[in-house]
């Protein structure tokens, strides 16, 4: 989402650290380059001249002139005025003291709205809560049927006593829902109101109804990262025509600029909670404006890879492979089920956009292919149990057979496995106590060895000329192991 914001601030700020000292000249213009970038952003004119203007104050002062690494000061006072335009510190949700707590979602229809109900519950149930959704969106086709089948995928309940598609009182439906949810002792009620498509006069009232006869502890307006400025008027209006409580991000793996971000939590004056970046339910998380700043900074967010990692790698699991690799006995099988859970943290491309410097791969990234990673598991997959436990039984007519399987060729089966030994002889060297030499590493071919990718230049290497499988894997696997030290491993999700 960030991709060209934080491109451009990285450039800015790298030109600022080839200087000593820093004059005032010097200050203008990388406050000229930051505003220029924030509007290229679609960031609201009105914050962006008050983002601006603050920076210009705090770095003019005593907080930059004194410090050893002026440069490095400005970087920080940047950094801290962008955390509070997103809203300064994290807020969690506002619980009630006696449940049901009752949360009104509401925004612009195509916002993702129904998605995040579902998004939302399963999160609350991960939480200990007992949710319901309810489907207020009357208006919408099929948005009855839609939370319906996201409630049975979250494993919640939900309460849909109209059939919608124009049919049913939504106001009814809400007030209803207050005292089924007290029946059947749910402890927090999600309502799904219908979206509107602009500014609607009585698409608002509909929403202020409903508020007024549900009286919510929060009000959360669900909004598109993508609309840009936009935002701005659609957010104020919101806010001052039902009134909202905190808002919700969604779509923030899109390719547009994030100025909504970056606008409307200064618009509205409350909180974003929380954050959505995917299709699948669980691609939800809290929001925090000190990571989000730190990502768009180029800076990385490693708390979150952190939560992320604790959140989906079972802790039993890790400590059992870790006794693997010490004793040498790291098996095909073993990485198999340690890709599957690195896919449950989200698609690679988001996973290495938090590490800090991810700017700075920024081709490698978009190079990258999430179907190379398809194809290791589907060639391991394809494997019977002595085969992934002993690679060295796999002779040419497994290797065929293993090919055929997983849809793949033999070259790409030879390649897992020559990459696989590379990386059980670095586990060895580790467990040891000794610093393995490190292949060099292309982001673009992690986890496949991609044929398509460029090889590095150098002196090309000699290449097996046997018509014979079995010989030509022998051949191939003898030159690997005779100038191992030589060759560049091309990169694999075993070095990741």
């Amino acid at each position: 989402m960030f991709g060209d914001l934080s491109t451009r601030l990285s450039d800015t700020f790298r030109n600022l650290r080839t200087r000593g000292k820093l004059s005032e000249a010097d200050i203008d213009g990388t406050l000229r380059d930051i505003r220029k970038a924030l509007l290229e952003a679609d960031v609201s004119l009105d914050v962006v001249k008050d983002f601006v203007a603050k920076v210009r104050t705090r770095a003019l002062g005593d907080e930059v002139s004194k410090a050893l690494n002026p440069a490095e000061q400005v970087v920080q006072i940047v950094n801290s005025e962008l955390v509070e335009i997103l809203g300064g510190k994290s807020r969690q949700l506002q619980l009630a003291k006696n449940p049901p707590t009752v949360i009104m979602l509401a925004g612009l229809q195509g916002s993702g709205k129904t998605t995040l109900a579902g998004k939302l519950a399963l999160w609350l149930k991960s939480q200990q809560q007992t949710p319901l959704l309810v489907a207020c969106d009357l208006q919408r086709p099929n948005a009855v049927n839609q939370l319906t089948v996201l409630a049975e995928r979250a494993g919640v309940d939900v309460f849909a006593p109209e059939p919608g598609n124009g049919v049913g009182d939504p106001v009814k439906v809400a007030r209803q829902s207050i005292d089924y949810a007290k029946s059947k002792a749910h402890s927090v009620v999600i309502i799904d109101t219908a979206g509107r498509l602009g500014v609607d006069e009585e698409m608002m009232q509909q929403a202020i109804d409903i508020r007024n006869e549900t009286d919510p502890e929060e009000v959360l307006f669900v909004i598109d990262a993508m609309l840009g400025q936009d935002a701005v008027e659609v957010a104020q209006a919101f806010n001052d025509g039902v009134g909202v409580t905190g808002t919700v991000l969604t779509k923030l793996d899109g390719d547009a600029r994030g100025g909504a971000a970056l606008s409307v939590s200064s618009v509205v004056g409350e909180n974003v909670l929380f954050s959505s970046t995917g299709e699948n339910l669980e691609d939800f998380e809290p929001f925090y404006p000190e990571r989000m700043a730190s990502r768009i900074l180029d800076m990385g967010d490693v708390l979150t890879l952190i939560e992320q990692a604790q959140k989906t790698f079972d802790e039993q699991q890790q400590a059992e492979l870790a006794e693997k690799i010490a004793k040498e006995s790291f098996t095909l099988e073993d990485f198999l089920d340690q890709m599957q859970q690195l896919k449950k943290m989200g698609s690679m491309k988001s996973i290495m956009g938090m590490l800090p410097g991810a700017g700075n791969m920024k081709k490698q990234m978009e190079d990258f292919d999430e179907d190379e990673l398809k194809h290791t598991q589907a060639i391991i997959q394809s494997m019977t149990p002595i085969e992934r436990q002993q690679p060295r039984v796999l002779n040419g007519s497994r290797r065929q057979r293993i090919a055929r399987g997983s849809g793949t060729t033999v070259t790409e089966v030879n390649s897992l496995v020559s990459r696989f030994e590379q990386a059980a002889k670095m586990m060895k060297t580790m467990s040891k106590g000794g610093t393995p030499q490190m292949p060099g590493m292309n982001m673009a071919q992690l986890g496949a060895g991609n044929p398509s990718a460029k090889k590095s230049k150098g002196k090309k290497k000699k290449v097996s000329k046997s018509g014979n499988p079995a010989k030509r894997a022998a051949e191939e696997r003898a030159l690997l192991e005779g100038k191992q030290n030589k060759t560049d491993g091309g990169g694999s999700a075993f070095g990741l």
